[in-house]
């Protein structure tokens, strides 16, 4: 079998042109913002995420970062990099804390800090973290800084205080009529009677404070308000001595900054109206905006922060690559996804059939091939003999929590290969060896073959030792049908070139080996498997079935 030949690289005017019909989600994107540049054209572009330090920083968190770096590459491939690009994550660290998140250490020792700014909340967490809010956006930055984004922070609390935001508070004051005039009519009419779009920090406790103003004077910059000792309070709308509700907030920040482009989760979509009319209220131009689906915990509910449901970054990389969380992100971000342990192996053994696709794809593919937008253009040959999938069926099988076993195995299976060779596989087997462990072995369930399913171990383990040694996949593979076809049970007369004479083999026959030899429900290609395990291995385990001594 013949490969073609790598497409040779091509220029940036080349790959340009490639970019501009690519069908790939980021391009299409990225698109936007070059018609946006035509209509009011600018020197740098900034690109904006935001993060609510509310909780721990999860997946979804990233996953903003990584797609919105991904539309960032797009467009720098679509522009020939001739525009300055910038990607700021801003943390809304100033917003107070609601409710005390589920998953601190000590819930009770927060409750007096309730409503104050999350960087005003002491670190509930190990280390020497300045505040709650603090210790969170360090465990977002460690995590991009990780993964080697390119991307500046930016905390609200810094912005505020430092008078960054001076300008566009003053400019809210005097537009508050206006901005109220889009945020009513949104509101219910017990909340219209309180709503403000400046949220006071009470001089007195400390506290962000929900409560309607008295007055509002745009020529001084300031708000009164009824602060919790009862007295009336003027205080400026810069320096830090206020902030904004969410929704103005969104669209001030734009205004101030002058993003142009945000992605962010459905749950913003019926707001973004909101956001654009005060972002344009507020002298700036709305930016091009992405909406993504939510992801969902195992149980089919939002993932969030305060309640801790859902998968953390470090679990992740626990048990995966970042780039194969980088794929889970970039694959069809409108629609809505768990993202909890188990959809962990089948992102790992996609990234590497991806990875393994793209050196003889064409441009035109190479360009909708997520590792493509991954990897900025760049990704890394890799030689990946053994799936994800199999490595699992393989630590299962052995039951072990050492990766020598595993290398025991590959190294029989694949001549020449070792740790040292194939650092990434070492890493995979690295990988497979906790998953199996913290999530296979736990839930490994063997049952008793019945009557028809005895008869017909006896008859693979008859057919395995008249094998060959050491049997190619296909030798197993082909004895494993040989076995099934006079098998009422297991006969497939549907199958593709299937007849009557000989007939296929279907499913059942291969899910029924995995629930009575590995204790699950299926696996890869169980030729494949017995010929990196072994046949006498393999043999082991029909007789332990056929003794009982699993069940």
């Amino acid at each position: 079998m013949t490969t073609a030949p790598a497409p040779i690289d091509p220029t940036a005017t080349e790959l340009r042109t490639f970019a501009e019909t690519a069908g790939a989600w980021p391009f299409e994107e990225a698109r936007k913002i070059v018609e946006r540049l035509k209509r009011k054209p600018k020197d740098e572009v900034l690109f904006e995420t935001g993060y609510g330090p509310s909780g721990l920083p999860h997946i979804g968190t990233f996953g903003e970062v990584a797609r919105t770096t991904m539309v960032r590459h797009a467009f720098r491939v679509l522009t020939e990099d001739k525009i300055k690009t910038r990607l700021l994550c801003f943390s809304d660290d100033m917003d107070g804390m609601r409710k005390i998140p589920e998953n601190v250490p000590d819930r009770a020792a927060l409750e007096p800090f309730l409503q104050m700014p999350l960087t005003s909340v002491p670190n509930p967490f190990d280390g020497d973290y300045a505040s709650f809010g603090d210790h969170n956006n360090t465990m977002l930055r460690r995590f991009l800084d990780t993964f080697g984004f390119d991307y500046e922070f930016a905390s609200a609390t810094e912005y505020y205080k430092s008078g960054k935001l001076d300008a566009v508070l003053l400019k809210a004051a005097e537009k508050y009529d206006a901005i109220m005039g889009v945020m009513l009519p949104t509101l219910g009419e017990e909340r219209q009677a309180t709503y403000s779009p400046f949220l006071p920090i009470s001089p007195v406790s400390g506290r962000v404070l929900y409560v309607p103003l008295k007055a509002v004077d745009a020529k001084a910059g300031t708000i009164t308000f009824t602060d919790e000792d009862g007295v009336d309070k003027t205080v400026p709308v810069t320096g830090g001595q206020v902030k904004l509700q969410w929704k103005p907030d969104f669209g001030a920040r734009w205004a101030a900054l002058g993003v142009d482009f945000e992605m962010f989760g459905k749950d913003h979509q019926t707001n973004a109206p909101v956001y654009d009319k005060i972002c344009e209220i507020l002298g700036g131009t709305a930016p091009e905006h992405y909406v993504y689906e939510l992801f969902l915990d195992e149980n089919g509910q939002k993932i969030s922060k305060s309640k801790g449901n859902g998968l953390t970054i470090d679990e992740w990389l626990t048990y995966a690559s970042p780039e194969s969380l980088a794929l889970y992100m970039f694959q069809s971000p409108r629609s809505a996804k768990k993202l909890h342990f188990d959809v962990i192996p089948k992102a790992v053994d996609e990234y590497f059939s991806f990875l393994a696709r793209y050196p003889t794809q064409d441009w035109k593919l190479r360009l909708g091939n997520p590792v493509w937008h991954i990897h900025a253009g760049e990704p890394p040959v890799i030689d990946m003999p053994v799936s994800f999938t199999m490595l699992l069926n393989l630590a299962s099988a052995s039951n072990t929590e050492d990766k020598s076993v595993l290398w025991g195995f590959l190294g029989r299976h694949v001549e020449g290969i070792s740790p040292q060779t194939h650092p990434k596989l070492d890493e995979l087997v690295g990988y497979a060896v906790k998953y199996f462990n913290d999530f296979v072995k736990p839930n490994k369930v063997f049952r008793a073959p019945d009557e028809v399913e005895s008869a017909a171990l006896e008859a693979l383990d008859a057919a395995l030792a008249a094998l060959p040694a050491s049997p190619t996949a296909e030798d197993v593979q082909n004895a494993l049908y040989d076995v099934a076809r006079p098998i009422p049970r297991y006969q497939d007369l549907k199958a593709k070139g299937a007849t009557p004479e000989r007939p296929g083999v279907s499913v059942e026959w291969f899910n029924a080996l995995y629930q009575t030899l590995i204790g699950q429900d299926r696996g890869p290609r169980f030729g494949s498997f017995v010929a990196i395990y072994g046949v006498a291995e393999t043999r082991a385990l029909i007789k332990a079935a056929l003794d009982g001594a699993h069940v």
